[in-house]
Order: structure tokens, then C-alpha cells, then sequence
């Protein structure tokens, strides 16, 4: 659950995001973009683990994922299937995994006339190149300490294998998580909808376990080797900037915020007698809000500052900055805040209409622009001018919505958007959403709160089904 609360601390942290494009089904946000929605919400267990979990209680022969590679221009439906060994019931179990790649390219006239078709698709599922196979192991340690070891690799020879060791550790300070990560390549997900795989990722994670009120402490320390390439784009970028913070250097993050929440209204009404609801965490209708500030610090050396700087003049970055070309090291320090309101009809019980959430967040990601907006139409007003175009936009907010809407019994449909806030050249106001997820979920009522998610991004052109829990 600490990733979903550091999700909302102003987008400066490369969290886990799902991802249809490798086996391992996982990738990480670039660090200062913002973290794309509906993908990466709560605590869920790895891919491997998720597709086990499907195969062995909710009877999936496979686990089916779509995506589209806009460097290939080739898209893909994956099914995926895997088979678990246990080793040991108290130490660690193997996860073997293997998915099925089918390209699709356009038949010419002569193809779609020829009776040899079936020869010719029975002649491509030969293609070496269309199938993955992936091991992953986990290792418990001590009862504080997990390892996990994956590699995957599919049968394409030019493709390289993607391997990764995690270490998590979870008392090393009181209330803290420890993470240490290294990956080989790592994959990058900027905020264009762009793939990037970087030749070698070192990060080590250091986060103050949530609590509901009060303040959070996040330390976060990577290094990159190696210049990023443009996923499953050979040698070519193709007219793609690398984004500043994948090139090589080491940064370090350091932030701390404050968390407050407020409950307007919970619905003291009884629940129906001896009827479970299909999730115990969205069983009592409420209104709600909370607020996050806080402060982050980066500090950066290498060539990840200098490009750094040639991006922050053509951005709208603020906040405290200094940099040294002679030394290649750059400080940057800002504020950031984020409001958010919740409420929920519904206490998720009956098996018709029965829940309705709406969610709503406004975030402030640079204090300094913010009060450099506010000034400036202070200072407008105090002198009756009439208030810059780039003063408003200055202090208005990046917005998601999200509402979710029970279809039938554990049944529910959710859409999660952005929305723009901004003025056009006619300096009228205007209102845009952009970057939809739509996703359709089915709560799995005998856990308690975990549920099986299929969503669709359209932007992405990508659809996964996965499992989550504790998602609120």
C-alpha cells in the first residue's frame, strides 16, 4: 500500500505500473513524469503470481493482454499461462512462465484468396519469435526479507533478455520499507505514452509505511548506465526525445509530506443482516477529503543534470534549481500539494445498483509557480490591469476523475480521466479530458477486498486483465 500513497505525492517517484508489453507485466513511471492513470493502483502480487492466481481459482486456462508498439507499428495479443513449483512451503516457490506473442500485419488480396491460408498460419505459430518463456523465483530470506529473482526472454535472437533481482526488507528502521532493486534492461513508461528500455537500472527505496493522517518520509537513490533506447525500436529513437532523467548519471530524491484527512459525512444506517458485502472496503457510503503537502529535494549527477536544464527552459519546471556544468551535478527543491474528494452512494451489498463512487483530486505540483501565479494576480488586481493568460494557468491545478458505477452484483464499470484546466487564445476558459482509462472489475467477495480488473487505455491502445487488492 506505500506506493499508493506516494502516487499521489506530486508524480516526482518512478513507481510500478502495469504494462501488457513484456512477460514480467511491470514498468516504472520516469521519474518527474506524471504517473499514468488507472495502471497503477494499490497492492497487487506480481505477474507470474497473478497468473497463477487465475489459473487456479477462477479456472483461466490463459491470461489474455493487448497491446501496440507504435516503433514497430505491430500489434499484439498475448495469452499467457504459467506453471508454479513449490520448493519449499516455508521458503520460496518457482514460477515458470510462458506467453504466446501473435503479430498481426495486413493480408494482401492474393493471401485472402489462396487456399493455402491454413498452412500459412500453422507455418507462422512455428515462428520461434512469437513466444516468451519467464522464470521467476521468490527466496524468503528471514521473515523481513524477500528476494526475488526473474528473467524472461522471447525467441527473437535480436532481442536481448530482461533480468531483474529485487530485495525487500521490511524493518530496517521502525515503520520503514527497504527496497533494493537491480535491472537489466529496466523499462521506462514517459508521459507521451513512449517505451524506453534503459541498458542497466541500480535504485535502492527507502519509505515510511502510510498511515491515514500525519507525515511520511521518502528516500529514493538510482543509477543508470548506459543510453536509453526506444522499446522494441532497434537502433533508432525515431524522432523521440530521451527524457533527461533516464540518462545516465545517479539521482537522488529525498521528500517528506504532511497528510491530513476529513470526513464530512459516513452513513450510520444498518447493513443488510448476514448478507457480506462483495468488497468490506467500499461497504459504508460517505463524503470525504483529504490534503497532502510537502517538499522534495533531487539532487543529480552525471548527464541526467546537464540535459536536465535544456528541459526545465522549455517547461513551465519551477522551484529552486542550481547547477554546476564543471562538476555535471544539479539541486532542485519545490513544493508540492494535492486535494482530493470522495464520495460514495451505496454500501456495495445488494446486487443492483448499489454502489456509485466519485473521486476527484487536484494537484499542485510546484509550490514556487503556484505562488509566483498568486502574486502576480495580486498583484494585477491591486493595480486594476487586467491578469496575464500565463498568471491563471499558472495557478491552476492538474485534475483526475475517476467514478465507478455497480453494474451487476460484484459487477462494477470505472473510468479514470485527466482534465486540463486552461485558457485558449480567445483568453476564454475552457475544460479538456484527456488520457481515459475504462476498465471493468469484478470483486472477488471471499477475499474480503480484492478484486479481477480488465481495463482498455485507449492512448496506450493497451488492455490487460490483472488482479488487485486493498484498492479504495
Amino acid at each position: 500500500m506505500n506506493k499508493l500513497r506516494w502516487a499521489m505525492d506530486g508524480g516526482f517517484w518512478d513507481l510500478d505500473i502495469s504494462t501488457p508489453v513484456t512477460l514480467e507485466g511491470e514498468a516504472r513511471a520516469v521519474p518527474g513524469h506524471p504517473l499514468p492513470l488507472g495502471v497503477s493502483r494499490g497492492t497487487k502480487l506480481s505477474r507470474p503470481k497473478q497468473t497463477d492466481f487465475f489459473q487456479r481459482f477462477m479456472f483461466a486456462p490463459f491470461l489474455p493482454s493487448y497491446s501496440y508498439s507504435p516503433a514497430s507499428s505491430s500489434h499484439s495479443f498475448n495469452l499467457q499461462r504459467c506453471l508454479a513449483i513449490p520448493l519449499s512451503q516455508d521458503w520460496y516457490y518457482l514460477i515458470e512462465s510462458s506467453q504466446l506473442f501473435c503479430f498481426s500485419s495486413p493480408f494482401t488480396q492474393s493471401d485472402s484468396q489462396s487456399s493455402s491460408l491454413i498452412p500459412a498460419i500453422c507455418a507462422c505459430l512455428r515462428d520461434k519469435s512469437l513466444y516468451a518463456l519467464g522464470i521467476y523465483s521468490e527466496l524468503s530470506l528471514t521473515p523481513q526479507d524477500t528476494l526475488v529473482l526473474s528473467s524472461d526472454a522471447n525467441g527473437n535472437d535480436d532481442t536481448p533478455p530482461r533480468r531483474k533481482a529485487v530485495l525487500h526488507h521490511e524493518v530496517i528502521f521502525p515503520d520503514h520499507n527497504l527496497t533494493l532493486e537491480a535491472a537489466s534492461p529496466s523499462l521506462f513508461l514517459d508521459k507521451s505514452g513512449n517505451y524506453w528500455d534503459v541498458p542497466l537500472s541500480l535504485a535502492l527505496d527507502l519509505a515510511s509505511i502510510p498511515s491515514s493522517s500525519g507525515a511520511s518520509y521518502h528516500f529514493c537513490m538510482r543509477h543508470i548506465a548506459g543510453l536509453p533506447k526506444l522499446f522494441e525500436g532497434g537502433d533508432e529513437n525515431h524522432g523521440k526525445t530521451i527524457p533527461a532523467t533516464l540518462l545516465p548519471g545517479i539521482t537522488l530524491r529525498h521528500a517528506i509530506s504532511f497528510k491530513k484527512n476529513l470526513e464530512i459525512w459516513r452513513s450510520e444506517a444498518k447493513k443488510l443482516k448476514m448478507v457480506q458485502p462483495f468488497d468490506i472496503f467500499l461497504s459504508t457510503p460517505h463524503v470525504s477529503a483529504s490534503g497532502i503537502i510537502g517538499a522534495v529535494m533531487t539532487a543529480s549527477h552525471g548527464d541526467n543534470s546537464v540535459a536536465s536544464e535544456v528541459d526545465d527552459s522549455h517547461s513551465t519546471a519551477a522551484g529552486f534549481s542550481y547547477r554546476s556544468h564543471a562538476l555535471k551535478s544539479a539541486v532542485h527543491a519545490d513544493l508540492f500539494s494535492s486535494v482530493s474528494f470522495m464520495a460514495q452512494h451505496g454500501s456495495f451489498q445488494k446486487w443492483f445498483l448499489d454502489l456509485t463512487r466519485f473521486h476527484v483530486r487536484l494537484n499542485f505540483p510546484s509550490g514556487r509557480k503556484f505562488l509566483s501565479g498568486a502574486t502576480q494576480l495580486a498583484h494585477d488586481f491591486v493595480n486594476s490591469q487586467q491578469p496575464t493568460n500565463k498568471a491563471l494557468e499558472a495557478i491552476c491545478p492538474s485534475a483526475t476523475i475517476s467514478l465507478q458505477q455497480q453494474i451487476v452484483g460484484p459487477f462494477s464499470f470505472r473510468v479514470d480521466s485527466g482534465v486540463t484546466v486552461g485558457l485558449n487564445k480567445q483568453t476564454n476558459w475552457y475544460a479538456q479530458a484527456h488520457d481515459p482509462v475504462f476498465a471493468l472489475e469484478y470483486a472477488l467477495q471471499v477475499l474480503g477486498s480484492a478484486k479481477a480488473i480488465a481495463w482498455y487505455s485507449p492512448k496506450q491502445r493497451e488492455f490487460l486483465v490483472e488482479l488487485r487488492f486493498f484498492e479504495t
